[in-house]
């Protein structure tokens, strides 16, 4: 007689208003199996995810673990029958340390006083043991997407779950950091550990899983053998249609300078007494689209605040179609004419709490078009809110006025891609722009990035995937411990030399 499967969602239901996310969905994990999930955003992946972790109740269907029936009511109920969950959108909390986050809930006290040391040499074995290294003291609001992911998993971790789901999970690492995952997953299931793993990755599905289960639209659309298929027919089978990998660009029409740094220096957010960025210069013209590569962490976050008016740069000077901008608000270089898709969606691309058509004019609610008087122009800014939602295929539950922090994050993502290329703008900062996004997704994304650069705009891409970075750019400048270290051509270089680049191996002359 076969083993019972580790868990079964079987005939899962779950609706919110005007969609049914999961619609009637049979999902089954094995004991010691890596079962990826995929599907386009707002698939109901996450959804269903989190009916499993107790987030959600489902109006129907029911949950078996080792082929007994549980009922899950809240994530203590999942952490109790052995479940953990590392979210696409990370549950932290910013002002406590990440030694204090990985430990919440799950204290250990002596006469009711904290015992932390024993709990840190835990989290520094763990994360020795799987290549995680975190700084348990840091605070993290103080720390990157990357090492707040890091966290996360290590929380999973540490709480010695043997059910593992993964929402994203190398959404915001690096190159070498995923591989690492990779490999940690693949230990972890030899270990025994039952693994769920939702990503939109194809080549990363292919590598570490041994099932994938594909919804669409909130419906099971079919289980396969990661062995017996590839990346073709399983991005047809997420998206209904052939997808092209390869981004199609025309040649080269350069023009004017648009953004000209010049000797910029700023300092660390995370250390203090050190600099983020050392002495950047560099130009981004008309027709083209200039990459940042780099491991996260080598200053990509402070050079992309000081460009943007984030954060009040240091030394040097920031130039905008010719005009100096070093001092200028973010408004006034809104106005001026750049755009920003940053790194953060929830922090700084969206209030979570307003409506999609609210977040849709938040940097143009102030003209003409969309007031009358004093007062905002309701009709116009939901016809224009539409119009977008019809034109980036944004897919929310009540349309316009779906609030912002119900959605998927992936469709969060195509809202805030939406308001910042409809600007019309002469510099496009897009940071990440594909971070989360499924294949159907990103296909569209950068061809909008070549429309821009197509049509005599300026792009400044920071990105953190190898394939998007060797692909979509006309150059490549390498940043590493804050410095440029090189200046290459998408067309003439590989993996392996971007690589040298990004770990500081390789640099070239100034």
């Amino acid at each position: 007689m076969d083993a019972p499967y580790a868990i079964e969602m079987l005939n899962i239901t779950k609706k919110f208003p005007g969609i049914i996310a999961n619609d009637n969905i049979t999902l089954q994990l094995k004991k010691g199996e890596i079962h990826a999930l995929l599907g386009e955003n707002g698939a109901g992946k996450s959804t269903l995810m989190s009916v499993l972790f107790g987030l959600y109740q489902p109006e129907e269907g029911i949950i078996k673990k080792d082929g007994k029936e549980v009922k899950i009511n809240n994530p203590n109920d999942a952490n109790a029958l052995g479940i953990g969950m590392v979210h696409q959108h990370f549950k932290l909390v910013e002002c406590f340390s990440v030694l204090d986050n990985i430990i919440l809930g799950v204290e250990s006290t002596k006469h009711g006083i904290l015992q932390k040391e024993e709990a840190r040499k835990k989290v520094l074995e763990l994360s020795k043991k799987y290549g995680l290294m975190v700084d348990p003291d840091a605070l993290i609001g103080s720390i990157t997407v990357g090492m707040q992911q890091r966290t996360e998993i290590l929380k999973m971790l540490y709480r010695d779950n043997e059910i593992l789901i993964f929402d994203e999970p190398t959404a915001v690492l690096t190159p070498q950091e995923i591989e690492e995952l990779m490999q940690i997953m693949k230990n972890l299931a030899k270990e025994g550990k039952s693994i769920l793993f939702i990503s939109h990755k194809l080549n990363e599905i292919m590598e570490v899983s041994d099932r994938v289960t594909v919804l669409r639209k909130g419906k099971y659309i079919g289980t396969v053998t990661t062995a017996e298929t590839n990346k073709e027919e399983l991005s047809k089978m997420m998206v209904g249609r052939d997808v092209n990998f390869h981004v199609e660009k025309k040649e080269q029409n350069l023009g004017d300078v648009v953004l000209k740094v010049d000797h910029l220096t700023c300092a660390s957010k995370s250390h203090k007494g050190k600099t983020a960025i050392n002495d950047v210069s560099f130009e981004v013209r008309r027709g083209e689209i200039v990459c940042i590569a780099g491991i996260d962490g080598n200053g990509q976050t402070e050079l992309v605040r000081a460009i943007t008016g984030l954060e009040h740069k240091g030394e040097g000077s920031i130039e905008l179609c010719g005009e100096d901008i070093t001092s200028a608000t973010i408004r006034e270089r809104s106005l001026k004419g750049m755009s920003h898709i940053p790194e953060d969606r929830h922090r700084h691309g969206l209030v979570l709490d307003y409506s999609l058509e609210y977040n849709e004019v938040l940097q143009r609610y102030f003209e003409p078009e969309f007031k009358k008087g004093i007062f905002l122009n309701r009709p116009a800014i939901r016809e224009y809110s539409d119009k977008l939602i019809d034109q980036y295929d944004v897919r929310s539950g009540q349309g316009s006025i779906t609030i912002a922090r119900s959605m998927s994050g992936g469709n969060q993502q195509k809202a805030i891609i939406a308001r910042e290329i409809d600007k019309n703008p002469e510099l496009l900062v897009a940071v990440q722009p594909t971070r989360g996004l499924d294949v159907g997704a990103i296909e569209y994304i950068h061809k909008q990035l070549v429309a821009q650069r197509d049509a005599g705009k300026a792009v400044l891409l920071v990105s953190l995937e190898l394939d998007e970075v060797l692909d979509v750019p006309d150059r490549i400048l390498v940043l590493y411990e804050g410095e440029i270290v090189g200046e290459l051509d998408p067309k003439k270089t590989n993996e392996n030399e971007l690589g040298l680049y990004m770990s500081g191996a390789k640099r070239q002359e100034a």
